[in-house]
């Protein structure tokens, strides 16, 4: 998954995208358990998306989605 692909989705296109992400982990997951999982760095890109996604739900939070596109930077001051 491409960050400029998620940032064109609106927020609720994006949570329901992590609560599917959510389910593929906890089936790759059983998997691993299961032993029927052959590639397992596949849990670790399943994770890393999840945590991309709920970043740009945060961002589209603050507001901070807008700034990117006119490449302004946020200060913590």
């Amino acid at each position: 998954m491409k960050a400029k692909d998620l940032r064109e989705m609106t927020a609720e296109e994006l949570k329901i995208l992590v609560l599917e992400q959510k389910e593929k982990l906890y089936k790759l997951r059983f998997q691993l358990e299961l032993s029927q999982l052959d590639n397992t760095s596949q849990i670790r890109e399943v994770k890393r998306d999840i945590a991309r996604v709920k970043t740009l739900i945060r961002e589209k939070e603050l507001g901070l989605g807008n700034m990117r596109k006119k490449g302004i930077r946020a200060t913590s001051d």
